[in-house]
This record gives structure tokens, sequence and C-alpha cells, in this order.
């Protein structure tokens, strides 16, 4: 008994050290979040300007990374929503939606009134209920620095049926957060996860919580057993069984002032409903056999077929106390819930046209199999125009002449078919981490992500699909060049005004949805030394009006005058 009651007290004593932890974060972070707050209620005025369903045909989305990849339920379709981008100077957020039709390889941006604010590092999860649902929870704001965050703790849904958002508003779900993992199971969505960071505090959780698809309410689950710690970015899927498989993730802790320790967990759980007892979960821990993952984290998951989880990519970080070092990664696993074993994915390589032939088999279905993976996009070389979205909302288009990859076809005629060519490099994406994927008709989709070359982050914009069934090669579906990505060090230039864009500065003329009110160079500039402090004061009138313009004549002045000063710090920081 003694024991028993020393463990418990323990444990007990584990709970009041995080609750105190999480006070302390929520505290020191409310200051920081009320100021984005401001900068995102900038953005919702923005965005509250659009009044009717806009669908745009599209080149391929910018460069992005931590944003969602989504089958559609019923139709054959991939839906892109929200992401980050990082220029070397500036932290870009998205709330775009994009959708890409398989069948005809091409890309359209919808633009629906009222989305969800600017995020990243979500969850999106799809039901097939009404036509097809869209669930986004959570996720991150950051200021245009860099270096503060907003984590949300709202719930969306997208009814792709009618192309309308809805905020659902229920209480009692999980607190502000991102990197957290969310899954359809049943007729609920199961939440898991995640951490919440301020400039100076972070908390990892390894909560979980049901949403009743049904009621529209959320309950905190409680499950016996030992469970993860707590954790953000790990592998969370539901098994044909029914129970919930929890795999890896990374979480780091303080070891002294201003060192932290990063942990890449490779340890795996399984969640499971109790039989006959409704709301009752039990933690268990396993160990499968097989071919595993090194650590790593940042890696991407998807479910294949066969009801297989997979796994893509991600970075191994090498840390030493004041420095970071990561290997980047492309390889593939697949765990089979069934058997409880890991496996690596192998690449088959492409088949030579001879050995097809000499088999009486023809080339024509391979090519039409290439052309449903979006292989008439490798025809010919076609413009790609991005648009990047600024901190005050001016949207910039960049055009880029794209060639056609021609490594992704496979070969035609017996000229090409040298040994070279049938046993030559395999087509593959980069290694890179926090990439998005999907699986749609046996194919898995691969869009974007990012990888570090020095001190230089690139974030990817290409798009690849891998038949699953096959496992020959990787076709590229938009090929892009990170060395013409442009990079802004931090003691570059005044120049980053001039140009909004990420990757060029001749762009305003053709953006048609700028205006003149919309452009930085008309705002009041600082003076050389000149500190915010002093420059507020000078310049506050303006901001004050710009603000009032945007919020409308019925807004609060107290609210127009912290969207104000949030508009001004941002361009202060800015033009800096």
């Amino acid at each position: 008994m003694g024991k028993k009651g020393k463990k418990e007290k323990k444990g007990r004593g584990a709970e009041k050290t995080a609750a105190k932890m999480e006070k302390k974060v929520s505290k020191r972070s409310r200051k920081e979040e009320e100021d984005l707050e401001a900068l995102i209620a900038h953005f919702q005025t923005l965005d509250a300007k659009k009044t009717q369903i806009v669908e745009t045909p599209c080149s391929p989305p910018s460069p992005r990374l931590n944003a969602s990849l989504s089958a559609h339920p019923e139709k054959d379709e991939l839906i892109l929503f929200g992401g980050e981008y990082f220029n070397g100077q500036k932290t870009f957020l998205y709330n775009e939606l994009y959708i890409y039709n398989i069948r005809k390889d091409t890309w359209t941006k919808v633009e629906i009134p009222n989305p969800p604010p600017r995020r990243c590092a979500h969850q999106a999860v799809v039901v097939p209920q009404g036509g097809g649902q869209l669930w986004i929870f959570g996720g991150e704001f950051a200021s245009p620095d860099g270096e503060q965050f907003y984590h949300y703790k709202d719930l969306w849904v997208l009814h792709l049926a009618t192309r309308t958002w809805e905020q659902v508003r229920s209480p009692g779900g999980p607190s502000g957060r991102s990197g957290h993992r969310m899954v359809a199971w049943k007729r609920q969505l199961i939440l898991f996860g995640g951490f919440h960071e301020s400039t100076r505090d972070y908390i990892y959780y390894n909560d979980v919580y049901a949403f009743d698809l049904d009621t529209f309410t959320w309950s905190k689950l409680s499950p016996s057993g030992t469970g993860p710690t707590p954790r953000s970015g790990c592998q969370m899927s539901v098994t044909p069984q029914g129970s919930i498989v929890i795999y890896g993730g990374y979480s780091k802790q303080r070891i002294k002032k201003d060192v932290d320790k990063g942990t890449q967990h490779s340890d795996m759980f399984l969640l499971k409903s109790e039989e006959g007892r409704e709301g009752r979960w039990v933690w268990t821990r396993i160990n499968p056999s097989g071919t595993k993952p090194t650590p790593r984290s940042g890696f991407s998951v998807a479910m294949a077929p066969n009801s297989q989880t997979l796994l893509f990519g991600g970075v191994c970080d090498e840390e030493e106390e004041e420095s970071l070092e990561g290997d980047f990664l492309n390889d593939l696993y697949f765990y089979d819930a069934t058997k409880n074993r890991w496996f690596a994915g192998q690449l088959k390589g492409p088949k030579s046209e001879k050995r097809k032939r000499r088999r009486g088999t023809k080339a024509e279905p391979e090519g039409a199999n290439e052309q449903e993976c979006g292989e008439a996009s490798a025809q010919a070389p076609r413009e790609v125009v991005r648009e990047v979205v600024t901190e005050d909302g001016t949207v910039v288009t960049i055009k880029q002449m794209l060639t056609a990859p021609g490594p992704s076809k496979q070969p035609q005629s017996d000229e090409d078919d040298s040994p070279e060519e049938a046993g030559g490099p395999l087509v593959e994406p980069r290694p890179r981490s926090n990439a998005m994927l999907a699986v749609k008709h046996g194919r898995l989709y691969l869009f974007g992500g990012m990888f570090e070359a020095g001190d230089r982050q690139v974030t990817l914009s290409d798009f690849y699909c891998l038949d699953l069934h096959k496992m020959d090669q990787w076709t590229v579906l938009v090929e892009a060049d990170p060395e013409t990505q442009e990079w802004l060090e931090e003691t570059d230039s005044e120049d980053s005004d001039a140009g909004e864009g990420a990757e060029g500065r001749e762009e305003d003329e053709e953006d048609e949805d700028s205006s003149e009110e919309d452009q930085e160079p008309q705002h009041p500039l600082a003076t050389p030394g000149e500190q915010f402090a002093d420059y507020l004061p000078r310049t506050e009138q303006y901001w004050v009006r710009l603000a009032r313009d945007d919020a409308g004549s019925e807004a609060k002045e107290k609210r127009v005058l912290k969207v104000a000063h949030a508009m001004a710090k941002a361009f202060f920081d800015d033009s800096a």
C-alpha cells in the first residue's frame, strides 16, 4: 500500500507541475498574443471584404511548408490549405485554399467568404458526411519577424458541397496549440498532443480530446495505462481494428538558462476504446517488428492502401549545446498494423520498353497511367504565376517560366532503352521535412516542404506523385529549382520593402489586387536611427486613419488603436 500511495502522489505531483508550467506559459504569452490578435484582426478585416465565392484557375501554389493537403472524399481532387513561408527576413502565413484536379492536372484558387485566419501547423481531417467536410483545428500565426506566436484553439469546417466555411464554437475543447495530430474515428475527431510556445517559454502536450460530429461537443478523454510523453509532430493513424496508433514525434526541455535539448521520439503506443465501455480508453505501449524508421522529426504521414500508414522524409537533428545540424531525409516507411510490423518502401525503378514488349505488354496502358498521375504537366515549358500575401494584405504576383521535367517520362522507344536508362538513377523528391502528403486512388501526392542549405532555409513548391501499388518511380508533376528562390540575409538591405514578394521586385504593375492605399512605400518611413518609441507618436494618426478605414466606422476606438499600433509595429520592424 505504501509503495502504491507513493507512486500515486508522485503522479499527482507531475500533474501539478505540468499545470503550473501551463499557467506560467499562458501568463507570459498572453501579452504577445494580444499584440498578434490585433494583426490577425486586421487580416480578417481584409478577408471580410470578400463576399462572393471566386474560383480562379491558377498555376501551382507558391512555396510553403506546414500546410495541409487532403484528398476529397468523393471527387478526384486534393485540397491544399494554409501554410507558411520564410524568405530570410519575413515570415508569411497563408489562409489560401487551392483545389488540385487530379484528372485534369490543374490548380484552382478558391476564395470563400469568412475563411479561417492565416495559419500553419494546424490539422485538417476530411469526413464524407454532407457531401464531404474538411475539419480544421488549431495551428499558429507568427509575427513578421518570426519572434512571436499566436496559437489558435478554433475549430472550422469547410462544407465541400456548398463551398462554405463555418466556425464551430463549442466549449471544453483543447487549449491553443500547433503541431498536434487529429484523426477521424467513427463519428468523432480524436486529437492528441501538440505544443504552445511564447517568446521565453514553451509547453508540450500529451492530452487527448474527442469531438462528436453529431452533437458538435468536445470531451476530454482520460485513458488508463501509460501513454506517450508530451510531444508534437507525431504519427497518428487509425488501424483496421479501430485502434489509434501514435509513433514518434518531437519535444524539447530546458536543461539550463537559454539552452534547450530536443528529443526525437521513436516509441509507439496504441490507444484503444474499451469494448462495452463507451468513452473509456486505454493506452498500451507496443514494439513492432521489422525495419523501423530511424529517429527523426518533421516527417509527413498519410494512409496508404490496405490501411497501412505511410511515413515520408523528415530531419534527423544532431544537437550540441549551442548548435543544431540536420540531416534531411526522403525515404519511405510503411507500418502494417495487422502484422504490427514496419518495412521500408523500396522503389523498383522504371521498366524498360523492350522488357515490356518481350512480355507482350503494350506501352499504352503505362502512358495512360502516367496521365492519371498528371504526366500531362510535363509536356512543355509553361508559365508559373505565384501569389505572395504581404503583412498588409497586398497580393504580389510573381511570374516564372518552368521547363518540363523530362526525367518523369517513361522510355518511349527502343533507342531510348539503353542500359543506363533502364538502370539509371531513380527520379525522387529531394530530402525535406514538413512536406504535405495525401493519397488518392492508391497514389501518393507530395507537395512542398523545406530543407536547409547552410544558414539558408529553402522552402519548396515542387509536386510529385507515386503509384503505391507499383512502387516503380516518382512522377514529377511540378518541377521547381530552389536555386532561383530569393533569400534575404538578416543584414540585407532596405530593398526588402520594395519587393513584397519572396521571389522578385518587379511585380507591382501586374498585381491586380493591390491598390495605391495598400502599398507599403506610401507608409511613413522611419528616420535613420529612430526608435519605435519615437516613430509611433510621430505617425500614430496616419496608422489610426488606416486602421479605421479597414475596421469600419462602427469599430470601437480601443480596437482601432490596437490595430493601428500593431500595423505600425509590423511596418517599423519590417523596414528597420
